[in-house]
């Protein structure tokens, strides 16, 4: 039997334990792969009384990670991380940052020892995880250090809406994009994207749309010259490579649907080149994917929504995406091991 998805408590203080929940919850009209909620037992049993669900609790520790499937047709199984401190419902409090960052530590741990199939995060809130300590940027470099990579050395993928987006930069304001933006990057993001295009998601041949970062894609150096200096050598180098990528592409016209048919995934420039279209298509399921660790992980592709927490209204759907993701994903890896 496959061991069992991890999933991390995320900000206690956010919606979390509300998805967590629902996603149970809906396990037989969803499908949803069995996993473990490393959490405090006793806020998700308070939790479900307050959200007004019959979700029985069942304690496991790590000698039990086997017993998850059974138990995930009559009760949600929990690995206990206890929390430091109460918890107040959109009210995030450093002290029990500790248990957040223990939980994604215990769920990395245990993914690389094979114990789980792979870990599935909800959204922290870094504000209150760097008033402990935490130096990271956020999940996905946090992740990186675990696997002892440097912070780039992964590669962020959105996917919903029949969409695969990959990004050259990331969390950098629009003005420093062209500063930050290298042939490097780009070489980087499009080999891990294409290695893992093949490993995690079966594609023999994976097709590489490369956006570019101005207006018509440049218009020949009139509107700018990263196309020509920067993302042109790139691809070209991708090419010499053996790696079946074009480009640059005006970004205006990569997102349609005819686009869509012709390419696996688009190596965006910046942050919201990839993922304004992504949500237009798809703003309820869409799943980040952290491609190039050894172990597998995705997650809602949404944060904390801290105003939502505890009350009920936060929508479940895009947890229960990346737990699928997350399932689908190691099956294949499992399989060509």
């Amino acid at each position: 039997m496959a061991a069992p998805l991890g999933l991390t408590m995320g900000e206690p203080a956010g919606i979390g334990g509300d998805i967590a929940l629902k996603a149970w919850m809906e396990r037989g009209a969803a499908s949803v792969p069995p996993f473990v909620l490393l959490d405090d037992p006793d806020r998700i049993t308070a939790l479900a009384s307050t959200l007004g669900l019959d979700v029985p609790v069942a304690i496991v520790d790590e000698a039990g990670l086997d017993r998850v499937a059974d138990l995930f047709a009559t009760s949600l199984p929990v690995l206990p991380v206890p929390l430091p401190a109460p918890v107040t419902y959109g009210n995030p409090d450093p002290a029990n940052g500790s248990a957040v960052i223990a939980a994604i530590d215990r769920a990395v741990g245990l993914a690389t020892e094979g114990r789980l199939s792979g870990v599935v995060t909800n959204p922290i809130q870094k504000s209150a995880l760097y008033a402990c300590g935490f130096r990271w940027p956020g999940h996905t470099e946090y992740l990186a250090h675990l696997a002892g990579l440097p912070d780039d050395g992964t590669v962020m993928m959105l996917e919903g809406g029949g969409l695969r987006v990959v990004l050259a930069t990331i969390h950098v304001a629009v003005k420093d994009v062209a500063k930050h933006l290298t042939s490097d990057a780009i070489l980087h993001v499009a080999r891990v994207t294409n290695a893992a295009l093949k490993s995690d998601f079966g594609i023999e041949t994976p097709r590489l749309a490369v956006a570019a970062l101005n207006p018509h894609a440049g218009e020949g150096g009139a509107m700018g010259r990263e196309e020509i200096e920067v993302i042109a050598p790139a691809v070209a180098t991708l090419k010499a490579d053996g790696i079946n990528a074009a480009g640059p592409f005006p970004a205006d016209t990569l997102f349609h649907a005819g686009a869509r048919a012709r390419y696996d995934a688009v190596v965006c420039m910046y942050h919201d080149q990839g993922l304004i279209p992504l949500k237009t298509l798809d703003f309820d399921t869409g799943v980040n994917i952290t491609l190039g660790l050894p172990f597998v992980r995705t997650s809602p592709d949404h944060g904390t929504a801290l105003s939502l927490a505890g009350t009920g209204q936060a929508n479940a759907s895009s947890l229960i995406a990346a737990l699928h993701a997350a399932s689908r994903i190691a099956a294949r890896r499992q399989k060509s091991a």
